[in-house]
């Protein structure tokens, strides 16, 4: 079964921290990766720039509408995700758990499968 993990990020988290402090944490986040990865699980893993860098796209009446970030509305932003082959949502929630973002940061777990249900 595939799983995603959403690491969710308070918006303007990482500004607090210096940048020392925020390589120390993205390289904790690569060490779990080959963690994953050697374990069998990890299928794909990516960091995300913050929301400042991003922009939404809507097409209403045919017209293509473009916000760029940061989206004021946001409570969180998405600040990275693990992509994962696990036998079941309890092995995706475990794995979640270890994830160590989840010291800062919520980690979602989402199972793929249509969106109609």
């Amino acid at each position: 079964m595939t799983f995603m993990l959403l690491i969710l990020e308070e918006p303007g988290q990482r500004a607090t921290r210096t940048e020392s402090e925020g390589r120390a944490l993205y390289d904790r986040m690569l060490e779990y990766s080959a963690t994953l990865k050697s374990r069998g699980v990890l299928l794909a893993s990516q960091s995300l720039k913050a929301s400042t860098e991003g922009v939404r796209v809507t097409v209403r009446d045919g017209r293509r509408l473009l916000v760029d970030g940061p989206f004021s509305e946001a409570k969180e932003m998405v600040g990275g995700y693990f992509l994962l082959d696990c036998a079941t949502r309890e092995e995706a929630v475990a794995i979640a758990g270890e994830v160590p973002a989840a010291e800062w940061a919520t980690v979602e777990v989402r199972e793929f499968g249509p969106c109609f249900m």
